[in-house]
């Protein structure tokens, strides 16, 4: 396995932003795009290349399946994006069709690499790779909310007008309707938010609410604007790579497989996560109040009926 090496299924507008971002992080020296409609994937990896006269150096082509079979990550973007008025559970089955095609095709050739789901909903598609795929769990993840968290990051620093860099929060569960942002832990630089809010006299309490909500809706915002969103998941996926390829050890909301911890079981639902170069390495239990460990469990049952719907 080639950690250096990645591969991308779905040169659609997130997977060619994906590769765009991942072409200028410096962690890879090799990029395959694959996607049903091959001119597609050599139009990207024509263009994509022509920015390689201002990086570092890198090898990008558009390949096949059997392409995939040294990659050390393998970022699945593939499938039927989410329109104006859906849910990204309304996606599920016609995208639970794509990934019964890919996933077979990747195993034929690839049994070692890490699986990156990117696809929504990308909790219930995570599970189904793994199904699917038969891989150890800390191998098959999604990316989860680890892009909620970073909008509700950007939400309190721009109300308080503070770096978001400096603002650390976790929104968990379902990457959709059900997911909760974690005001309880949320904290400025260590300083309790409820705290840093009365240190600059402001209604954060107030506008919780308000913040959680734009969150939660962004995305149907930014679909009914230009039709699709792409540039923030393209950024969050390079950040779990990096922790991957760089064994950073980050602490994300990545989807991973919960059972045993927060009073879940066998469920891909994000919780704070340590991944590293071994993938998903920990699940990390951190406190929670009743009301947030309660929307949590409410979460996961909404997946896991969207779970049992597929008959996995």
């Amino acid at each position: 396995m080639n950690l250096r090496k990645v591969g991308i299924i779905g040169c659609g507008m997130v997977g060619s932003a994906t590769a765009f971002s991942l072409l200028h992080s410096g962690l890879f020296t090799e990029m395959v795009l694959i996607d049903v409609n091959r001119d597609r994937a050599e139009g990207e990896a024509m263009d994509l290349s022509h920015c390689l006269p201002f990086i570092r150096p890198l090898e990008i082509f558009a390949g096949n399946y059997p392409d995939l079979k040294d990659c050390g990550i393998i970022i699945i973007t593939a499938g039927v994006g989410q329109k104006d008025g859906e849910t990204r559970l309304d996606c599920i089955h016609n995208n639970a069709k794509v990934f019964k095609s890919i996933i077979p095709q990747i195993v034929k050739y690839n049994t070692d690499a890490f699986l990156l789901v990117v696809t929504n909903p990308v909790d219930v598609l995570s599970y189904v790779a793994y199904k699917l795929s038969g891989f150890p769990s800390n191998r098959v993840f999604g990316s989860g909310t680890v892009l909620d968290s970073a909008r509700l990051k950007f939400e309190v620093g721009r109300r308080l007008n503070v770096d978001p860099r400096s603002v650390h929060a976790f929104v968990i569960g379902e990457h959709g309707d059900s997911e909760l942002a974690v005001w309880s832990s949320a904290n400025v630089s260590g300083i309790p938010l409820d705290n840093y809010c009365e240190h600059c006299g402001c209604d954060c309490r107030g506008s919780r609410t308000q913040m959680e909500d734009d969150v939660k809706n962004s995305a149907y915002e930014i679909i009914k604007r230009k039709g699709a969103t792409y540039y923030g998941i393209a950024a969050a996926t390079t950040k779990i790579c990096k922790s991957i390829v760089r064994d950073e050890h980050s602490v994300m909301p990545v989807s991973a497989l919960v059972s045993g911890h927060y009073g879940l079981d066998d469920v891909y639902i994000s919780v704070p996560t340590l991944v590293g170069s071994g993938g998903v390495e920990d699940i990390i239990d951190i406190e929670l109040s009743n009301d947030e460990h309660e929307k949590l469990k409410k979460s996961a049952d909404t997946l896991k009926e969207v779970i049992g719907e597929l008959r996995m």
